[in-house]
């Protein structure tokens, strides 16, 4: 069991990973996620038919996959995009709000009671959100950026349980990274005429690090995400994936001295969103021991 749980952790932290490995891929955030859509769908597919796992699918399946890959598509942009106009830990802190978009959005779309606990403990992380926002000018652009690519994980994550029911981990993971890809391949004309693109090429360091990012990041992070399931209660997995912004923020500490950057509105701003995640924790616990009681 043991094991079990070093594995749990090593996925979080590689999960904390990609963060940093956005702000060190030089490309724009849009260039960056195609690229790893396009390299992480190639090898899933070259996986899938060396062990026999591929599975063909009808068009309207195919649409259902490919539209949630495109959510996660964009998720990844603003995030990346978020992460290169600030830096790591303001990028990841935004991410926090996945909790406050996901008790907002899930009673709408799977028309179920509104829980007003959890959207009480999410405004925790607003506040901390605000307090960053209000006090310091030189993140605000990138925090607009990571809150709405908080917004569009929450969409992602709702999505991709709902569609997730009906098929296969790996086979879906293969449709929505090429779903991703030619959204995004669509879209790329029109976001370079409001943003100017750079480089389309990646360097052989740019290089170097998207391999790690698709092989390691995207695929093995998935991969093992699916072993630590099989052994580990999702609830568990669920609540020890709160720890991911620590381990980018420490991470970015370290890599990219980033404590130099920040200042107490953020510490002030993190112990509020800190504190919301340690109230939904309990909140989980305490619902689990009910239950189990009845």
């Amino acid at each position: 069991m043991k094991k079990d749980y070093l594995l749990l952790h090593l996925s979080v932290f590689i999960a904390g990973f990609t963060g940093v490995l956005g702000r060190l891929i030089s490309l724009d955030s849009a260039v960056l996620v195609w690229y790893r859509m396009a390299f992480a769908g190639l090898l899933m597919l070259v996986f899938l038919l060396i062990t026999k796992q591929f599975k063909k699918s009808d068009f309207h399946d195919k649409l259902q996959m490919g539209g949630v890959g495109m959510l996660l598509c964009l998720h990844w942009v603003f995030f990346y995009a978020s992460i290169k106009s600030s830096n790591v830990s303001i990028g990841v802190v935004c991410f926090s709000l996945v909790g406050f978009f996901t008790a907002l959005f899930e009673p709408i779309i799977n028309k179920h009671r509104f829980s007003a606990r959890e959207f009480l403990f999410s405004l925790l992380t607003l506040l901390g959100i605000y307090l960053i926002f209000q006090f310091d000018a030189r993140y605000r652009l990138g925090i607009c950026l990571g809150i709405v690519s908080s917004a569009l994980y929450a969409l992602f994550a709702i999505a991709n349980q709902r569609v997730g029911k009906n098929y296969e981990a790996k086979n879906m993971l293969f449709w929505e990274m090429t779903g991703g890809l030619i959204g995004l391949s669509v879209l790329l004309p029109i976001y370079q005429i409001f943003i100017p693109i750079g480089k389309l090429i990646p360097g052989e360091l740019d290089l170097a690090y998207l391999s790690f990012m698709v092989i390691i990041c995207t695929i093995g992070l998935c991969l093992l995400q699916i072993i630590v399931l099989q052994k580990i209660a999702a609830f568990t997995v669920n609540l020890t994936y709160n720890l991911e912004p620590v381990y980018s923020i420490i991470l970015s500490m370290f890599i990219f001295k980033e404590y130099k950057e920040l200042n107490v509105a953020f510490y002030c701003g993190i112990a509020l969103i800190i504190l919301s995640v340690a109230l939904q924790t309990w909140s989980e616990i305490r619902k689990m021991k009910t239950v189990t009681a009845i």
